[in-house]
């Protein structure tokens, strides 16, 4: 609301300039008044308040500007001028009340300003209180019957209050002043149409027809208005003529195919509708909503898609300049829920406009939903010279080539990827862009590239929960920095205290930090919480025990680690044999083995 008051101050600000343009008459028409209501002191006085006032707020210095008008009034309380400025102050702070009875004392003190009434009419239809601004506005149009802008505001309110009768009342006036028009003509039309005087909005057709005999939007419409009162055969002559003139002119060819599906007349409907969407002279705007409107009607009535699926074949058939016909195709799939037809369709979108990112991305949400890596590369990489800056396609391709254990071609893809981040880039997805390629690193034995990654997904999210685990864990495994390992690690766990990975990384920071009986609680949290199903995790927990000095219950966790199997799913990456061959090794030995 505050906004509103702002813009309404600024706009009025603008207006008051007519004041400012004439200052004896700004100034309460002192000069042209025969009797002035000041003694000769009192007007001084007042006139230099006033301009004073004036000048304070062209500075922007609003609250002396309201106090020196202020003064004013103590001088000479029915100033018009004076009580217009205070409206406008009093508005802005939000006094509503009493800004508009200053604002109606100022039209009653100067009933002859054209500005002040301008201004309180506007405020009534600020407020959407049409029948005062109606009011004031006819009391303008009166006034000052030269003006155009009263009388369109009029025909404005009047249209908004469904007073048609009025409306064209107050367009004979305007046509009077400012000539005929085609704008005013239809406008007649149309409220002749509400007013249901159907000879009269003929007559307005007909005048526009006469008037301009070469353009074929008012024949089209005198056919239509033929049409919609029954008289089916003066319709059809006029769509006739237009189209022996004009044969291509597709709002003609659109009437005339309402005239065949309004007349029963099916068998040419289907024909005349062909011809539309075929018709390589009919600009594509025109195809595309004309085929919504099919769309439309179909869904409002026998929801038969064979029809509309048919139709867009034809279309489909055709020479396409544009992809709007494809994807509008495609939309209609989709909407059916025909993902399998909408595939082929989507990737003729993408053969006429490689850059329309809302196919590819329906395409490759596909891809993702089947697991199928090989369509998520093939979607994904043309991306990568269409939409360079879109961090999804590299996101899903980079994924897709690691699933396939194309670890090259991931760290490649992330590189590229991470180079588009920049101050306008989503910072959780710049994290988890870092986070990946970190992982990627580490992966290559790149530890110290692997750590930078790390360091820069975390300025980006210092909560990134997947960069926080796998960095500490690195760094507990390496034996390196166990404080920060630590830090990293118990954020983690207190942001997901039931996750097996993020309290197998805790417990084993402080299984290396020599924290045997605290790494127990969490080692044993994990194997509660589904970690007695993953081989590392039983592992670490044989060696915590076997710290404690539990050394049976140590190799019977790491018999069970050798039983269960390590997932084999594609992208997962497998244990080294190093650890596997030291895990048989501790079995063997009944021991702690490091290495």
């Amino acid at each position: 609301m505050k906004m509103y008051y702002i813009l309404l101050f600024l706009l009025l600000f603008l207006s008051s300039c007519g004041t400012l343009r004439n200052r004896e008459r700004a100034a309460d028409k002192a000069a042209t008044e025969l009797e002035d209501p000041l003694t000769y002191g009192e007007r001084r006085k007042f006139d230099y308040y006033f301009l004073e006032a004036v000048r304070m707020k062209q500075k922007g210095d609003y609250d002396a500007a309201f106090e020196l008008y202020g003064r004013c009034l103590e001088i000479y309380p029915s100033s018009a001028a004076v009580l217009y400025e205070l409206s406008q102050f009093y508005m802005f702070l939000g006094q509503e009340q009493k800004g508009e009875e200053a604002l109606k004392q100022a039209v009653r003190r100067d009933d002859g300003n054209f500005w002040y009434k301008q201004t309180l009419a506007s405020y009534y239809q600020q407020k959407q209180d049409w029948l005062k601004a109606i009011t004031v506005y006819e009391d303008m149009a009166q006034i000052f019957p030269a003006r155009l802008e009263p009388l369109l505001s009029l025909a404005e309110l009047y249209g908004r209050t469904k007073s048609y009768d009025r409306l064209v009342a107050v367009l004979d006036r305007i046509e009077e002043l400012d000539g005929k028009s085609e704008q005013i003509s239809m406008e007649k039309f149309r409220a002749y149409l509400q007013m249901d005087n159907m000879e009269k909005a003929f007559g307005e057709i007909q005048s526009l027809t006469d008037e301009y005999p070469y353009d074929m939007r008012y024949r089209t419409v005198m056919g239509d208005m033929y049409l919609s009162v029954g008289r089916n055969d003066e319709a059809l002559k006029v769509y006739s003529e237009i189209l022996k003139e004009e044969p291509d002119y597709a709002p003609a060819m659109i009437s005339l195919a309402s005239y065949y599906q309004k007349t029963g007349q099916d068998s040419l409907y289907a024909v005349q509708t062909d011809s539309i969407l075929v018709n390589e002279n009919v600009e594509p705007g025109v195809k595309m909503n004309f085929m919504r409107q099919l769309i439309l009607k179909s869904e409002q009535t026998d929801r038969d898609s064979t029809k509309i699926i048919g139709l867009f074949e034809k279309m489909m058939g055709r020479k396409q300049t544009t992809a709007d016909v494809a994807m509008l195709y495609a939309q209609y799939l989709i909407s059916k829920k025909m993902e399998k037809e909408s595939v082929p369709v989507l990737d003729r979108v993408l053969s006429i406009d490689p850059e329309n990112k809302p196919a590819r991305l329906q395409l490759l949400s596909y891809a993702i939903s089947r697991n199928d890596p090989d369509e998520v590369i093939r979607v994904a990489e043309p991306a990568l010279v269409y939409s360079p800056d879109a961090m999804e396609f590299y996101y899903y391709l980079g994924m897709a080539h690691y699933q396939k254990e194309q670890t090259d071609k991931a760290l490649e893809v992330f590189r590229k990827g991470v180079q588009q981040i920049n101050g306008k880039s989503d910072k959780g997805i710049a994290s988890d862009f870092y986070s990946i390629l970190g992982d990627l690193y580490h992966q290559r034995e790149m530890k110290a590239e692997a750590y930078a990654a790390y360091d820069s997904s975390l300025v980006y999210n210092p909560k990134n929960i997947n960069t926080l685990n796998n960095y500490a864990y690195y760094l507990s495994v390496e034996r390196t920095d166990l404080d920060k390992a630590e830090e990293m690690s118990f954020i983690t766990v207190k942001e997901e205290p039931e996750n097996a990975t993020y309290l197998d990384t805790y417990a084993w920071i402080l299984f290396e930090k020599g924290r045997y009986t605290e790494a127990r609680i969490y080692i044993e949290q994990a194997m509660r919480n589904g970690g007695d199903k993953s081989q590392v995790i039983v592992e670490h927990c044989g060696d915590i025990y076997f710290k404690l000095g539990e050394k049976e219950k140590a190799v019977e966790m790491w018999k069970k680690a050798l039983t269960i199997e390590e997932p084999t799913d594609e992208g997962t990456v497998p244990r080294p044999e190093k650890e596997i061959k030291r895990l048989k090794r501790k079995v063997a030995l009944k021991r702690y083995v490091e290495n």
